[in-house]
């Protein structure tokens, strides 16, 4: 595996090299040196991309180049410098404050990938924050990019998983309650992780030169196809990047994936889904839920708000790359387009959920009364979908019942009115789907719902365990989802509805930036 330097050769970076926290001006990117852990051990990685990336995971300096400890000659570790809107508000410079970059590395196929460890210890963009990550954060975001990478949504990669030997203070909940937990990297790879919080900072700075670098870069090394940047090209690059986010958010909406911290800092230039924090998956359809313990008031990121958020994080893009135009005029031409962009992809999405190839807006009321009818019945999101796939355009209503009870969390109480409107709307569905022919709305039924999600639950049941030394069932939930849409029958129990015990632990229904 052969390392290089390419995005620290090619941008200028801080000029101060000592390693401390603090503010930093007219700079992409800081050298930041890893800190040898303890007693680095490589306790997992994704074959499929070790494989990709030519790497031997059998090696026995693996885990030292794994955790920083082993440094490549040919490259400069770094970790970007970004600010960013959180909850809506400007907090001026971020960066990466326990992300290292090792440098770059390209594929069998020649494809550019950045690869970067996260928990490696402190960066000039640390902050209050000590740089490191526990095993518990660790494996969630280990699983969770794998997760989403094999439910065909646009993504960051893991790559190895490591155990550093060492202890990590953390307060989870900021409540004062301190424990000692195993630290841990993730090695991520991305082809970029660049976000939108690269140009925002850049703009408050008034730094227009580099500002311009930056986006000339990312144009020429990720955006090729757009041709040599100039104004008619940045709006088209601008145009490919809304469009890529519609798309991941649209597909989230899909799965019932709730990012819940879309910080602009968070927020990939390539439209890609980046940095798992507080995530979670719908169990009970409710729009407005949300995993994440601070949002918890305002939830301004829940499930329902993802889409219109991404809009908003677009208008702050957008402010920020105005420097690049003569006038506001091709920026708001592109941002007027992201309603109608979102609804063709999501309309369609809706369509093939339901087994029907396109969106036809005579069954608009189809459509809406669903998402109505699936809050008010307390219905798992997931496990919904893949029974209705199950019903048939003649089956009659104790046959229904039957078939979508293992989706309701309370079915003693559908009944009365409740059970009345639920059978309503599966006749209006049965209708539909009866000009569709049965084996294309099967297929299309279960190729767009998955069966097996990362529900919070599972992860935390793997990380339980892990914390033991048993990495059994981290690789076992993980090996059931690389093929999520997949019958598994000696695995359903990882399609499960969430248990009871499940409803009040930290980690499963709430969780922190920390979790």
């Amino acid at each position: 595996m052969q390392i290089n330097d390419d995005f620290t050769t090619a941008l200028p970076g801080d000029s101060e090299t000592r390693n401390y926290p603090r503010q930093v001006y007219q700079s992409v990117w800081s050298k930041t040196q890893p800190v040898a852990a303890a007693a680095p051990k490589l306790v997992s990685h994704i074959p499929e991309l070790t494989s990709l990336l030519d790497i031997d995971v059998s090696n026995p300096d693996a885990a030292h180049i794994f955790t920083g400890s082993a440094i490549s000659k040919t490259a400069t570790p770094y970790s970007m410098r970004y600010g960013g809107h959180q909850f809506g508000n400007w907090a001026g410079q971020l960066g990466d404050g326990r992300a290292i970059a090792l440098g770059e590395v390209n594929d069998k196929n020649g494809q550019h990938w950045t690869l970067q460890l996260k928990g490696a210890g402190p960066t000039p963009y640390s902050r209050q924050g000590d740089g490191y990550a526990v095993l518990r954060s660790s494996i969630r975001e280990y699983m969770c990019a794998e997760a989403i990478h094999h439910l065909g949504i646009p993504t960051t990669r893991s790559l190895t998983l490591c155990t550093t030997g060492e202890t990590i203070p953390r307060d989870v909940f900021y409540d004062g309650n301190v424990t000692m937990e195993q630290g841990a990297i993730v090695c991520r790879a991305a082809h970029s992780f660049i976000r939108f919080g690269n140009f925002e900072i850049h703009a408050a700075y008034e730094e227009t030169d580099l500002l311009k670098q930056l986006a000339d870069y990312v144009i020429k090394r990720d955006y090729p196809h757009l041709g040599q940047p100039g104004p008619a090209v940045y709006q088209q690059w601008f145009r490919e990047i809304l469009q890529r986010t519609a798309n991941t958010v649209a597909n989230w909406q899909r799965v019932g994936f709730v990012h819940a911290v879309m910080n602009t800092d968070n927020m990939s230039i390539l439209g890609q889904t980046i940095d798992y924090g507080p995530y979670g998956w719908l169990e009970e359809y409710d729009p407005r839920w949300t995993p994440n313990y601070i949002d918890n008031s305002m939830r301004r990121y829940s499930y329902g708000n993802q889409p219109e958020i991404a809009l908003w994080n677009l208008y702050r893009l957008a402010n920020a790359i105005l420097p690049l135009f003569e006038s506001t005029e091709p920026l708001e031409e592109v941002l007027k387009e992201y309603r109608g962009t979102y609804d063709q992809i999501w309309n369609k999405i809706q369509a093939n959920k339901l087994g029907l190839q396109d969106y036809d807006t005579s069954d608009k009321n189809l459509y809406e009364s669903l998402w109505t009818t699936l809050k008010s019945t307390g219905t798992d999101y997931t496990i919904f979908f893949r029974q209705l796939a199950k019903v048939t355009p003649e089956m009659q209503e104790i046959e229904i019942e039957i078939q979508l009870k293992p989706a309701l969390y309370n079915p003693e109480e559908f009944k009365g009115d409740i059970a009345a409107g639920f059978m309503q709307w599966v006749t209006q569905w049965q209708a539909c789907t009866a000009r569709t022919d049965k084996d294309k709305r099967l297929t299309t039924m279960l190729q767009t719902n998955p069966k097996y999600v990362l529900r919070n639950y599972l992860a935390l049941n793997a990380i339980d365990a892990a914390e033991t030394g048993d990495f059994s069932l981290m690789e076992n939930i993980m090996k059931v989802l690389r093929t999520p849409y997949d019958e598994h029958p000696n695995e359903e129990g990882f399609a499960s509805r969430r248990p009871d015990w499940a409803t009040t632990r930290p980690g499963c229904t709430m969780l922190t930036c920390s979790s």
